[in-house]
C-alpha cells in the first residue's frame, strides 16, 4: 500500500475556509482591482511643483515686457542738423587753406580734433562745495559731465597730498565741439571786459590757449547762483603741425585775433 492510500484526503465540511487561500480584505500582490489592494495617490509635491513652475512660466514673459523699454509712439525723432561751424569748415575753410598752403591732399588740411576747457580750484581742500559750484558751472557751460582732476604728487609747500582734488576739466570733441566754438566766439568773446582781440598764444606745434579771467562772460551761468568768480583755461588742439597753419585755420573760423579784423562766418 503506498502512502497516498494511507493518508486519505478528508472531505471538508461546505462554507468551511481553505487554510491555504489569503484572507479577505488582503490581495495578493500583481492583482490590482480587489478591495485589498491600496490605491496609488496622487503625489501632492509634483502637484506643487507643476503648479509653480506654470506659474513662473506665465511671469516670465510679464516681467520681460515690464524691463523692456516702451517704444516711442509716432515717427522717430528726426536727427539733429550738424553744426554750423562744421559746415562753414567743410563748404569753405578747406578748400581755401588749401589754396592758401598749395596743399595737394586733402589730408594734409589742418583740422580741430579737440577742446580742453580746465578749471583750477587752488582752495579745493578747505572748500569742497567751490569745488562742486565750478564743476556744476563747467558743465552748464560745456553741456558735458566734467572730470574732477586731482594732485599727482605731493607738496609740502601748499600742503598738498597726493590723490587730492584741485579741479575739474572737460574735453570736447565732434558736435559740442564746433558747437561749443562758435558760441564761445559769437557770444562769449564780445561780452569780456576791455576787450581788444585774443593773444598770439601758440605752444609752438599748431595748438592755441587762451585764458579766462571771469566764468561770467558765458551766458549759461546765473549771476545770482556765482559763490565765487573763477577763470579758465581753453585749448584749442589742430593737427597743424605749424602754427602759422593753425593761425589761419583759427582765424578762418572767426577766432578775433588781436590788431585784425575778424572773418565773417555766414
Amino acid at each position: 500500500m503506498s502512502m497516498a492510500d494511507e493518508n486519505p484526503k478528508e472531505p471538508q465540511p461546505a462554507g468551511a475556509a481553505d487554510p491555504g487561500a489569503t484572507p479577505r480584505g488582503e490581495a495578493e500582490p500583481g492583482q490590482p482591482g480587489e478591495p485589498g489592494e491600496p490605491q496609488p495617490q496622487p503625489k501632492q509635491k509634483d502637484k506643487q511643483k507643476d503648479k509653480q513652475k506654470e506659474k513662473q512660466k506665465g511671469k516670465k514673459p510679464a516681467e520681460a515686457q515690464k524691463g523692456a523699454p516702451a517704444e516711442p509712439e509716432g515717427p522717430p525723432p528726426e536727427p539733429a542738423p550738424p553744426p554750423r561751424l562744421h559746415e562753414y569748415y567743410a563748404q569753405k575753410v578747406r578748400a581755401k587753406l588749401a589754396q592758401q598752403f598749395g596743399l595737394k591732399n586733402p589730408h594734409e588740411v589742418p583740422k580741430l580734433v579737440k577742446i580742453v576747457l580746465n578749471v583750477g580750484m587752488g582752495d579745493a581742500t578747505k572748500n569742497p562745495k567751490g569745488l562742486d559750484a565750478a564743476v556744476a558751472e563747467l558743465a552748464a557751460i560745456t553741456g558735458q559731465q566734467p572730470v574732477v582732476t586731482r594732485a599727482k604728487k605731493a607738496i609740502a609747500n601748499f600742503n598738498l597730498r597726493e590723490g587730492m582734488a584741485v579741479g575739474c576739466s572737460v574735453t570736447l570733441r565732434g558736435a559740442r565741439m564746433y558747437e561749443f566754438l562758435d558760441r564761445f566766439i559769437s557770444i562769449a568773446v564780445p561780452r569780456m571786459r576791455d576787450f581788444r582781440g585774443l593773444p598770439d598764444s601758440f605752444d609752438g606745434r599748431g595748438n592755441y590757449t587762451v585764458g579766462i579771467k571771469e566764468q561770467m562772460i558765458f551766458p549759461e551761468i546765473d549771476y545770482d547762483k556765482v559763490e565765487k568768480i573763477h577763470g579758465m583755461d581753453i585749448t584749442l588742439v589742430t593737427t597743424a603741425g605749424r602754427d602759422d597753419t593753425a593761425q589761419a585755420l583759427l582765424r578762418e573760423l572767426g577766432m578775433p585775433f588781436r590788431g585784425e579784423a575778424p572773418v565773417a562766418v555766414n
